[in-house]
């Protein structure tokens, strides 16, 4: 080994040691590396020399404070020869001891970060019997924080007034918020969201909006900014299970109606059918006393005269009452037809309006399509980078096949719970149809994507999926594609579905990227 070798080396050491390239750490490392190396060098040996003129208490002190460099061993004779006696040493000591720490606990109460923690963890040094090792390395991570400090963080700040690094209380008081002007998208958009979520509160179905929604609602219009405040989430799911059931209380009471016009309708007819079978048997005994008629006597013909007249009155009045009611029916059947059938669109408008999949309640396709053009266009404006993850249950055919559809279902929905858990706040997944899911990550590049697939992958393939007493063995195949490398949405969804496809032909159970 030569002694390019061992500075090389030695440089090495003071980074995997965290200390800075200064001449008394690299004489240290370079005095460990040479005598590693078996290299004699003078000044390495220097300090043993000096030691060894010195007496044995000497020696034994040298010792204990662990003096490992020349310029360590002359600090430490200096304080010797500075000291009066040995009470006023301690008196010093105890002294720059309370000194230090006033003030650490001041650098804890500044405004930075990485600066207070340091500060407490040297205090809770202080305060125990640390050694001069633990001592050592705390004093080098207070040089390399004073060393590493950067303040032109600051300058972002120029634009709303003068820019003191010296006093951070007068940088913000001469801060000038008329200059401050946020992105005009940002009010824009937070009112457009508040604007949509107001509407969607609105019963489709039902003719009357409760107090409650009402309440919400109003707070919204008024104060956008409320959205983003997490103390209106549960008024706001509050007010949406509330609008579902209003319209569920509502269609209850149209199907209600509905029946008690058929029921109406149906004694109606009854009516209808009886009153008609009435007059006919007063037909026939009419027929049969004509047929008996002799002409003997105008008793007779009276009577049956009579007893015409009666039917014919009856039947007229029956057939004005038939006529009266048909009329009457048919324009409530006009009128329930047409109600009948704009409930349909009605429920057809909430059903084609629903964006969450009935069996997994996760995201379903419609919604997901919405999501990834709203990414879209926050990539167009913003360049915002996004992850599109496809999901497929390996050999789910198998699984009904095997133990039926309910054992599918309940699979699909063990999934969705896995995908949901690992998925953060911000990323939007959902059933993409089948067995296939979709997982939308924002601002995330196609590393993440790959770390994210894997840990969904390695928790499927280890969770104990119960059915019946059965357990049912799962993977799930993922393909990975990241906006930014592709030239269109449809391009990148196409990329991560080629994935898939890839990783299925690979043997499964894997992640793969396009």
């Amino acid at each position: 080994m030569n002694i390019q070798e061992i500075i090389r080396k030695s440089i090495k050491r003071l980074e995997l040691e965290g200390k800075l390239l200064t001449p008394d750490f690299y004489a240290e490392a370079f005095c460990k590396e040479a005598s590693k190396a078996g290299f004699n060098v003078d000044d390495c040996s220097k300090l043993e020399k000096f030691r060894s003129m010195l007496n044995k208490d000497f020696q034994d002190e040298l010792k204990k404070y662990h003096i490992k460099t020349i310029s360590e061993f002359a600090h430490f004779l200096i304080s010797k020869l500075n000291r009066t006696n040995p009470s006023h040493c301690s008196n010093l000591l105890e002294s720059q001891t309370v000194f230090t720490k006033r003030v650490l606990q001041v650098v804890e109460v500044l405004h930075n970060k990485e600066a207070a923690e340091l500060a407490r963890k040297s205090l809770d040094l202080l305060s125990r019997e640390a050694s001069p090792v633990e001592i050592d390395q705390y004093r080098q991570l207070w040089v390399n924080f004073i060393t590493t400090y950067d303040t032109t963080f600051l300058q972002k700040l120029k634009l709303l007034g003068d820019v003191d690094t010296t006093s951070l209380r007068k940088t913000v008081e001469n801060l000038n918020l008329e200059n401050l002007h946020l992105a005009p998208s940002q009010p824009f958009e937070l009112s457009k969201v508040a604007s949509l979520l107001v509407a969607s509160l609105v019963p489709s179905i039902a003719s009357e909006v409760n107090e409650k929604i009402a309440s919400i609602s109003q707070k919204i219009k008024k104060d956008p900014s409320l959205l983003e405040s997490e103390s209106v989430e549960a008024e706001i799911k509050s007010a949406i299970s509330l609008r579902i059931a209003l319209d569920k209380q509502s269609v209850k009471e149209m199907i209600e109606s509905i029946d008690g016009v058929l029921d109406k309708l149906s004694l109606r007819l009854i009516e209808m059918i009886e009153s008609s079978d009435s007059s006919t048997v007063e037909i026939q005994k009419i027929k049969k006393e004509l047929e008996s008629y002799n002409g003997g006597g105008i008793t007779n013909f009276t009577i049956a005269h009579k007893k015409l007249y009666t039917i014919a009155t009856a039947l007229e009045e029956n057939t004005q009452a038939l006529t009266k009611d048909l009329k009457k029916h048919s324009s409530e059947v006009t009128l329930l037809s047409k109600r009948v059938e704009q409930l349909e669109q009605e429920l057809q408008r909430a059903k084609e309006q629903s964006k969450e999949d009935f069996l997994t309640k996760l995201f379903n396709k419609r919604a997901l399509d919405e999501f990834m053009n709203i990414k879209e266009a926050e990539f167009a404006r913003y360049e915002k980078n996004f992850t599109v993850v496809f999901f497929d249950l390996d050999f789910f055919k198998s699984v009904n096949d095997t133990y039926g559809h309910d054992a599918g279902d309940a699979v699909l929905f063990a999934f969705a719970k896995i995908l949901k858990k690992e998925a953060r706040s911000v990323d939007v997944v959902g059933r993409y149809g089948g067995e296939e899911f979709i997982a939308i990550l924002g601002e995330t590049d196609v590393e993440g994507g790959v770390v994210f697939a894997n840990k969904v992958r390695n928790k499927v393939k280890n969770a104990r999926l119960m059915y019946k007493e059965n357990r049912i063995e799962l993977t799930v195949s993922c393909g990975v594609s990241e906006r930014k490398t592709h030239f269109s949405l449809q391009n990148t969804v196409k990329s991560a579905d080629e994935a898939l496809y890839k990783a299925k032909q690979n043997g499964r159970d894997r992640v793969e990227t396009k």
